[in-house]
């Protein structure tokens, strides 16, 4: 090997040697303890700074699952030692980070209160695991109706086609917010099943919801486009030509129809 290459082998030797020192400061395992020792007693005018090297650890420990399996179970772990509610606002931030599977029974058991209902329904909403939709799905009929619409929109955003037979109930509503709510969730599923509920209720629905749902079958059929479903994309689009239809809705489906019929 020439000069040169076993010059270029030591500074990239040297290189990765800076960057571990780095990490391994980034991550002192003692200060992170203190923090989590810290999070039990932490609560609202308390020193934040105090939780930094938790913060720091998720950082440093990116594409280290290991690190961050362990850090996540001391997040979990501090959710279920009853923690304040200031300090139950940080570790449902931080899990919505870099929560996975073993992290939704403790998110889930804050769900029907509502004051820890919101933050946790968010971290649930950015786990990747299935199962967290299952909790929120479970817990949806639970909760309160203030707190209904959030979780109608939750499961349509993660696109939880297991719970278009659940929001579809809601529907027809009383509460506007929370029969609002699910017809836009199903829009935004954008299955066919979850076509076939908004085109059946937009037939009958009622007057305050009439235009919400032709504007849910709408999205609904954009995300069947786009999805690849071209056949019952038209079907929706179709549904919208007849007489009666607002002249705003009926030009939406037009348009809708030509991109259709443009699309391979």
């Amino acid at each position: 090997m020439t000069n040169e290459g076993i010059a270029k082998m030591t500074l990239a030797a040297g290189a990765a040697a800076v960057a571990a020192s780095k990490t391994v400061a980034a991550v002192d395992a003692a200060k992170v303890d203190e923090a989590f020792k810290t999070l039990k007693t932490y609560d609202l005018g308390a020193d934040r700074n105090s939780l930094k090297p938790i913060d720091e650890a998720i950082i440093a420990t990116h594409g280290d699952a290991a690190g961050r399996k362990a850090l996540e179970k001391g997040l979990v772990d501090a959710l279920a030692g009853g923690i304040s509610r200031a300090a139950q606002d940080y570790v449902c931030r931080r899990l919505r980070v870099i929560g996975t599977a073993q992290s939704i029974n403790a998110l889930a058991a804050l769900l029907p209160a509502e004051e820890t209902s919101h933050i946790a329904r968010y971290a649930l909403e950015r786990l990747p695991d299935a199962k967290a939709c299952d909790a929120m799905r479970a817990a949806l009929p639970k909760v309160s109706d203030k707190l209904k619409p959030g979780f109608i929109g939750s499961l349509g955003i993660r696109r939880d086609e297991k719970s278009v037979s659940a929001i579809s109930k809601y529907l027809g509503s009383s509460d506007l917010l929370i029969a609002k709510a699910a017809a836009h969730s199903l829009g935004l599923i954008g299955t066919s099943t979850a076509a076939k509920a908004l085109t059946s209720f937009a037939k009958k629905a009622p007057d305050g919801m009439k235009g919400e749902a032709a504007d849910a079958c709408l999205l609904c059929a954009e995300q069947l486009l786009a999805d690849g479903n071209k056949t019952a994309a038209i079907a929706i689009y179709k549904g919208f030509q007849g007489e009666g239809v607002p002249k705003h809705v009926k030009v939406a489906a037009t348009k809708g129809m030509l991109t259709a019929a443009a699309k391979k």
